[in-house]
């Protein structure tokens, strides 16, 4: 109930009308100061805290504690103040772009923050770098009394760590390999700074979310990119040919050096049998001359006359043998 520039009476008949309440025309105007005083007692002893609150308690200005999630008391008539802080609630700063619808489909501010974005690389590229920043609160005390606007703050010294730490690394390298290690680079070091400033602010997540050149150079660096895509799909050519052939290569040589080894192998054997048999046909005709010579003229014979043509036998005594030969011309 609102007794601001209200006279006794009214308050009484508003009591009434909320009471339903009947009194006399004679009613003390103590009783009614009384009721009143009670009723602000009652309304301004309790309080209550949200599941994912903590309230800090102050008395007389001076911090007494934190009181936990539910109904809690406190000394009325302004003795005790309570603010309730959210500390389980994750809080997003954003840099270099703004979110203005977040859904399905974000939609994001169209107008440029370039006096946050644009950096300079370790090698004095210019880049268009866009983060964000997620904290949560771990000291409501010292979010409350200790920094005066903790989210300028917290925007100064995340912006003043993602230069110096991006000073360090080259273009490609924030583009590409080094955005991981950035992230965790930089989030160490706010933390250490929002520390020794006892914000009470714990850091979550430090995030690149694009990182690109200044619209003036995009056209060239797009250019410069796709030589090197080129470049890079050349080499994976050449070397796929390599692996290709090299392979290839080296299975052929294998198999000539295999099938010399085996050529070689042959001929070593062949040549020790033949010397084998020829000292076993010496040890022979050591043994048996006429028979030895006999046999090796009559194997000898036999492997000529298995290849020779047509055959004639006749007597040695035998003087004219041509009319006994039936001539025949051959084409």
């Amino acid at each position: 109930m609102n007794f601001e520039g209200k006279t006794p009476d009214e308050i009484i008949y508003d009591f009434q009308k909320k009471l339903k309440l009947r009194m006399p025309k004679t009613f003390p105007l103590f009783s009614i100061v009384g009721i009143i005083a009670a009723l602000i007692v009652v309304f301004t002893s309790f309080y209550t805290i949200q599941p994912n609150e903590v309230g800090v308690l102050l008395r007389l200005g001076k911090f007494v504690k934190n009181t936990q999630p539910g109904l809690h008391f406190k000394l009325p008539f302004g003795i005790d103040r309570v603010y309730p802080v959210k500390v389980e609630y994750i809080y997003k700063e954003e840099f270099g772009f703004r979110t203005r619808t977040a859904g399905v489909r974000t939609i994001y501010d169209s107008k440029s923050y370039a006096d946050e974005s644009l950096m300079l690389s370790g090698d004095l590229n210019v880049l268009d770098l866009e983060w964000i920043v997620q904290f949560k609160v771990k000291d409501p005390f010292y979010l409350l009394f200790k920094i005066r606007d903790v989210r300028k703050t917290l925007r100064d010294i995340s912006e003043s760590v993602m230069r110096k730490v991006v000073g360090d690394y080259t273009f490609n390298e924030v583009l590409t390999t080094k955005r991981l290690e950035i992230n965790n680079d930089v989030q160490k070091q706010i933390q250490q700074i929002l520390d020794s400033y006892e914000t009470g602010v714990q850091i979550v997540t430090v995030k690149l979310q694009d990182v690109n050149p200044p619209d003036p150079v995009k056209p060239a660096f797009n250019e410069v990119n796709e030589a090197k895509q080129e470049r890079e799909k050349l080499i994976n050519q050449a070397w796929e040919i390599y692996n290709q052939k090299i392979p290839q290569a080296k299975g052929e040589a294998a198999k000539v050096i295999s099938k010399a080894e085996g050529y070689a192998l042959e001929k070593i054997n062949n040549a020790e049998g033949d010397a084998k048999r020829f000292l076993l046909l010496r040890e022979e005709y050591a043994r048996a001359k006429d028979i030895t010579t006999k046999r090796l003229y009559l194997e000898n014979m036999s492997d000529i006359l298995t290849k020779a043509g047509k055959k004639y036998i006749v007597d040695p005594e035998e003087k004219g043998i041509l009319p006994l030969l039936k001539l025949e011309d051959e084409d």
